[in-house]
């Protein structure tokens, strides 16, 4: 899934998502349980980086 269509998908613009993408900002908890479930992943999955 693109970064576009997570944030059209959330209701966010693409800049933000970009910037949680990229580390320069830091999600909500809320929005990051909304990421986990529209990925289909675990939210730990988004908060451990792969190593």
């Amino acid at each position: 899934m693109s970064q576009k269509e997570l944030a059209e998908r959330m209701g966010k613009n693409p800049n933000t998502i970009t910037s949680i993408c990229n580390n320069k900002s830091q999600p909500h908890l809320k929005d990051l349980k909304t990421m986990a479930e529209i990925l289909d992943v675990d939210i730990r999955d988004l908060l451990v980086s792969a190593k």
